[in-house]
């Protein structure tokens, strides 16, 4: 059972998501700010935290930001903002998905699912398949058991799972063109709520975070897709 951690200022929202995400089989944590989300995401615990961008005070995306700052709990942002400026920003941030309100509840569910299959949060495992080897290309190096992207053996990046999951699919397979669709198959298990923008923000924010340490591991294909180097 995965436990999931739902932030938003209006309560009837909060027992609509709830409802849903119970009924789908998860515990459920609520939270009605930023503030009771962060408390309650320092006891630890949540596999997957559903958040609403706009609220007083200390917003969604203020709320990711100090996350982000020190873990990769999978985030779905949840707003009224439709734009698709919004949206990147939200992934651009660390969120591994966004739905816009009004929304529904089965439609959620299944995004909630999907996140947590693709990014192994809540799962169990029963200690009987040996680990994937790690990925070591150049100065970096992709554990995936960890899971945790370093450079030089000892700079941690922080990536979020979904982004090294990205990161170690080019990898994995060293000048290979990936489309975007075959992208979507293999790192996003196929999720059709999945755009070729979402892994064009995934890949600019992995860009980013690398070249902080001065490497540069995805070449732009232009009309056909990426591949690593």
């Amino acid at each position: 059972m995965s436990r999931v951690l739902v932030v938003d200022d209006e309560s009837h929202i909060r027992d609509v998501v709830q409802y849903a995400l119970v009924r789908d089989g998860h515990a459920v944590d609520l939270a009605a700010n930023g503030e009771q989300a962060l408390a309650c995401l320092a006891g630890g615990g949540i596999d997957l935290v559903v958040l609403d961008v706009l609220m007083p005070e200390l917003d969604g995306l203020a709320v990711c930001r100090q996350v982000r700052g020190h873990g990769r709990v999978p985030i779905i942002f949840l707003s009224s903002r439709t734009e698709e400026a919004d949206r990147v920003l939200g992934l651009e941030l660390g969120g591994d998905d966004y739905v816009t309100k009004p929304f529904s509840p089965r439609e959620l569910s299944a995004r909630v699912r999907a996140v947590l299959r693709r990014t192994g949060a809540g799962g169990s495992d029963d200690g009987l398949a040996p680990p994937p080897p790690p990925i070591v290309r150049g100065r970096l190096t992709i554990d995936r058991a960890r899971p945790e992207c370093t450079i030089d053996d000892h700079h941690v990046v922080p990536l979020t799972v979904t982004e090294l999951r990205l990161l170690a699919a080019l990898l994995e397979r060293p000048g290979r063109v990936l489309s975007r669709d075959q992208l979507i198959t293999c790192v996003y298990d196929g999720d059709h709520h999945v755009t070729a923008r979402t892994v064009d923000t995934h890949v600019r924010n992995i860009r980013g975070k690398l070249a902080v340490h001065g490497v540069d591991a995805i070449v732009t294909v232009h009309g056909l897709g990426y591949r690593g180097l």
